[in-house]
C-alpha cells in the first residue's frame, strides 16, 4: 500500500488504540475475571462459580428487586412527564417558552453528587420538605429511614433530574414534525388531545424508544443516588445493582464476583432492549 493511502489510517490510529486500550481490553478483561476467584492471593479459574453464587446471594436478589421496582415505576413516570412538558413548551401560545425550557433542563446539568446531597438535606426528618408538609398537618415522613419511602425518595430525585433532559429530546423531535399534519387534522375536526395521540406520539415513536432504552440502561446502572442518599439502606432497602457491584469490587475487593454481577446487568439490558424494540415493532 502506498504511503498516501496509509495517511488516513495514521490519523485514526490514536483513536483506535485508545478505544482498544480503554474500552475493548477492559470489557474482555472483566469478562475473563467473572470466571475467576481469589485463592491464595491470586486469581484462579472458577468456572461458573460466581454466577451460581448469584442465585444464592440474598443481597443480590434484593438489589435486583429494588432496581426493577425503581425502573418499572420511575422510567414511565419520567418519560410521560417529559412528553407532556415537551408538548406544552412546543405550543406557540405559551409566552416565555425559552425561559421555561431552560428552567426544566437546568437539573440535567447539575452535578450528580451535588443534587444527591441537596435531596439528602431536603429529605431529612427535620428537612424543608417535612417542615412544609407540617404546615398542612401532615406528620413527618421518614424519607431516608424507611425502605418504602427511601425508594420513593430516589424515584423523586431521579425524576427531578432527568425529566427535563428527556423533555429537550422530545421537544427537538417535535419541531421536526411537519405542521401540515396538524393542519390537516384540524380540517378534519381533530382536537388537541386527538392530535397528540394520533400525530405527535406516533411521529415520536423512534425517539420515545431511544429514551426508553437509554433510561432503562441508566436505571440498571443506578449508583450515585442510592450511594449519596441512603448508602443502600435501610436494611438494603435501596441497594441497587450498580451499588452492589461497587461494594463487592471496591469495598470487599471481590472483583471476580463484581464482574459477574456486571455481566448479569449487561444481559438484562440486552434482553430488555430487545423486548422494548419488539413491543414497539422496530427492527
Amino acid at each position: 500500500m502506498s504511503r498516501s493511502k496509509m495517511i488516513p489510517y495514521w490519523f485514526v490510529a490514536p483513536a483506535i488504540i485508545l478505544f482498544l486500550c480503554f474500552t475493548i481490553y477492559p470489557i474482555i478483561s472483566s469478562l475473563l475475571l467473572s470466571f475467576q476467584k481469589m485463592d491464595g492471593g491470586r486469581y484462579v479459574f472458577a468456572g461458573f462459580a460466581n454466577y451460581i453464587r448469584l442465585f444464592h446471594d440474598s443481597v443480590f436478589l434484593k438489589a435486583l428487586y429494588n432496581t426493577f421496582i425503581i425502573l418499572i415505576i420511575q422510567v414511565p413516570i419520567m418519560l410521560i412527564l417529559a412528553l407532556i412538558l415537551a408538548s406544552a413548551l412546543n405550543s406557540q401560545l405559551l409566552k416565555l417558552r425559552g425561559l421555561f425550557r431552560v428552567g426544566f433542563f437546568m437539573p440535567a446539568v447539575t452535578s450528580l453528587v451535588a443534587y444527591s446531597i441537596l435531596f439528602s438535606i431536603l429529605l431529612q426528618d427535620s428537612g424543608l420538605i417535612n417542615d412544609f408538609l407540617g404546615l398542612f398537618g401532615i406528620h413527618k415522613i421518614p424519607w431516608l429511614t424507611d425502605p418504602f419511602w427511601a425508594k420513593v425518595s430516589i424515584i423523586l430525585a431521579l425524576t427531578w433530574r432527568w425529566t427535563g433532559y428527556n423533555m429537550v429530546i422530545y421537544l427537538a423531535a417535535m419541531q421536526n414534525i411537519p405542521e401540515e399534519l396538524y393542519e390537516a387534522a384540524s380540517l378534519d375536526g381533530a382536537g388537541r388531545i386527538r392530535k397528540f395521540f394520533n400525530i405527535t406520539v406516533p411521529q415520536l415513536k423512534p425517539v420515545i424508544l431511544f429514551t426508553a432504552i437509554i433510561s432503562t440502561i441508566s436505571t440498571l446502572q443506578l449508583f450515585d443516588e442510592p450511594y449519596n442518599l441512603t448508602k443502600g439502606g435501610p436494611a438494603n432497602g435501596t441497594m441497587t445493582l450498580g451499588l452492589y457491584i461497587y461494594q463487592n469490587g471496591f469495598k470487599y475487593f471481590d472483583f471476580g464476583y463484581a464482574s459477574a454481577i456486571a455481566y448479569v446487568v449487561v444481559i438484562i439490558v440486552g434482553i430488555l432492549s430487545y423486548i422494548q424494540m419488539k413491543v414497539t415493532g422496530d427492527d
